[in-house]
């Protein structure tokens, strides 16, 4: 089946605002950059999901799930198939005597959450303030960042199979680690996700968010595309400080750069390609196991071909 007729079938059920045909995938990275989706599909709701999985089990076209593309790098012939980008965004807030129950959609974004938060006076969630993407996204890598982790705050979460079969499982079930959930290994879409946090005040809060927030522009290159660190931290090392000793610092290869600013963030100086990206971080590797006799693994994650 070509994407003109896969493109027909899911505009039967689906807005037409929703479906993009042929759709740069730089538009939906913050690294800004990636090849054509055959088709892409923003998925508002759960009817469309479930409609769009369907369709693809039922043709054997290809499937693959996004958040809001912080943490990934597309190649540049782009991606095969279907793309559904998950913008389940509904917010639901429960008060309980001594902490809160939040219902989410997977797609909704940390920074709309955190700022929501905040409003309602409900603390804990300050760590991921400034963590790009989405709540499913966060779940999916385990994401963390000062002294805080998903694992510390999910209550459970919900999930699709491909033969669209919902499952919800508690934290435990998720088996965190860092960087790592059971997400990682198995093939299904997050769909909803519930966090527990404790009460605060809101100078507090605010006041957690700010100093994050100061210390990411400080200490990281936000304002160029990136993915966000590009490589995990080492069991008994960190890998910034590695790369650093290397001296590979403003090392490039194309539009692709080691920061000036924090050795352990790829950034697109304007017109990198992904191969430009993966050349670079393959002989970052290669000069790290050379010169500290570390092995480091990337972070970010490659789709596309």
């Amino acid at each position: 089946m070509n994407k003109e007729e896969i493109y027909e079938i899911l505009a039967k059920e689906i807005d037409l605002n929703y479906i993009k045909k042929d759709e740069e995938m730089k538009k939906h990275t913050s690294f800004k950059i990636g090849g054509k989706a055959d088709i892409l599909v923003n998925i508002k709701n759960e009817k469309d999901l479930i409609y769009s999985v369907k369709l693809a089990n039922e043709y054997s076209i290809p499937l693959t799930i996004i958040g809001n593309g912080t943490n990934l790098l597309v190649k540049d012939n782009g991606i095969r198939g279907i793309v559904l980008k998950i913008d389940l965004d509904n917010i639901q807030i429960e008060k309980e005597e001594n902490n809160a129950i939040i219902k989410l959609g997977a797609g909704v974004k940390n920074a709309v959450l955190a700022q929501m938060l905040l409003k309602e006076e409900i603390a804990g969630f300050e760590f991921a303030s400034g963590i790009p993407g989405t709540i499913g996204g966060a779940v999916y890598m385990n994401a963390g960042a000062y002294g805080g982790e998903m694992k510390d705050i999910v209550k459970d979460v919900t999930y699709m199979e491909r033969d669209l079969s919902v499952h919800t499982i508690t934290n435990k079930e998720c088996e965190f680690d860092y960087r790592h959930s059971i997400f990682s290994k198995k093939d299904v879409i997050i769909t909803n996700v519930t966090i527990q946090l404790p009460y605060g005040k809101a100078e507090e809060i605010k006041q957690k968010m700010d100093e994050n927030m100061k210390s990411r522009r400080e200490k990281q290159p936000i304002q160029m595309p990136s993915a966000g660190s590009t490589f995990k931290r080492g069991a008994d090392f960190i890998t910034a400080k590695l790369i650093d000793e290397c001296g590979l610092k403003g090392y490039k290869v194309g539009g692709a750069e080691v920061s000036t600013m924090h050795a352990g963030f790829v950034v697109n100086t304007g017109n990198a390609t992904a191969q430009d990206v993966i050349n670079l971080t393959e002989y970052i590797k290669k000069e790290v196991l050379k010169k500290c006799e570390k092995q480091i693994e990337l972070e970010i994650k490659i789709i596309g071909e």
